[in-house]
């Protein structure tokens, strides 16, 4: 099985842009052109294994519509001329992986909960059109939690008709674990209630973080349930394309947080596969971590 190990280094910032930033993802086996939609550090979730700490505020609020879109282009000036791979952090980036895979709206919180979402994706899909890179996806990573919002939906939908996907979080099997995982006063039922949703109208990926807590690895009883909800989904007309299962790679603010082994994280997807037939991939820890 390929191992996937790429890479510990996200920083949220290059050559001084506020909203935009290139990675190296391991997910996209290649470039991504990261949008933080979440400047100010503020999400509905406050997931036990997230990287960013809320502890301290960010000097920036909001996001400045104006310096995103010029973040953006000047950006894809660099990718779609290569120029990227000259610059000093990614010149010695392997052939295999120069390429750009994707624009992936994430950040320091969840983009869905952005006053003007589908605005905001429909000037990037404007943009990443006037580049010439059609080809290039654009990914939101999201918790789901604000897809049952009409301009949410209409975001949903302008992502659809630009080479779209949807990286949409599934934790958790059970309530409790749910809880514990992502602490949020969210209802579990309205993250798994737009999961369907979503995937009713065009097949979505699900991404799934498992980790060790306080030295615990998710129960074997956990991981059914887990199942069961994405059973569910498929049973009521969702199409799940894939099933990210990967475990810890950068150090989170919660000292109490670590991954788990390859052989677990190895089992868990094997389980995916039996318990729903679904394709599944991992993605395994970091060895600096």
């Amino acid at each position: 099985m390929t191992t996937h190990r790429l890479h510990t280094q996200h920083q949220r910032t290059f050559e001084g842009n506020r909203f935009v930033y290139p990675v190296l993802s391991r997910r996209s086996k290649g470039l991504s052109i990261g949008v933080n939609l979440n400047p100010d550090k503020i999400c509905n979730f406050d997931c036990i294994y997230c990287q960013v700490d809320r502890r301290t505020e960010s000097e920036v609020r909001f996001v400045e519509g104006e310096r995103y879109y010029s973040e953006l282009e000047e950006m894809l000036d660099l990718c779609a001329s290569g120029e990227i791979f000259q610059t000093t952090k990614f010149t010695e980036t392997p052939e295999h992986l120069r390429r750009v895979n994707d624009i992936a709206f994430s950040g320091d919180g969840e983009p869905t909960t952005y006053r003007n979402f589908d605005e905001l994706i429909d000037r990037s899909a404007e943009i990443k059109r006037k580049h010439g890179l059609d080809q290039v996806k654009m990914v939101l990573i999201t918790n789901a939690t604000m897809f049952h919002r009409p301009h949410v939906q209409r975001g949903l939908e302008i992502l659809d008709a630009n080479q779209g996907e949807i990286w949409a979080k599934l934790d958790a099997g059970t309530e409790s674990y749910y809880r514990t995982i992502e602490r949020t006063k969210i209802p579990f039922q309205r993250v798994l209630d737009n999961l369907l949703l979503a995937a009713q109208v065009r097949p979505i990926v699900i991404q799934s973080m498992f980790l060790r807590l306080l030295g615990q690895s998710p129960t074997a009883e956990e991981i059914a349930a887990f199942c069961d909800r994405l059973n569910t989904i498929v049973s009521e007309g969702g199409q799940i394309k894939l099933v990210q299962v990967y475990t810890v790679a950068r150090k989170p603010a919660e000292s109490i947080v670590a991954p788990l082994d390859d052989s677990e994280v190895d089992t868990i997807a094997q389980t995916v596969r039996d318990r729903t037939g679904l394709t599944a991939e991992v993605y395994y820890g970091s060895s600096d971590y």
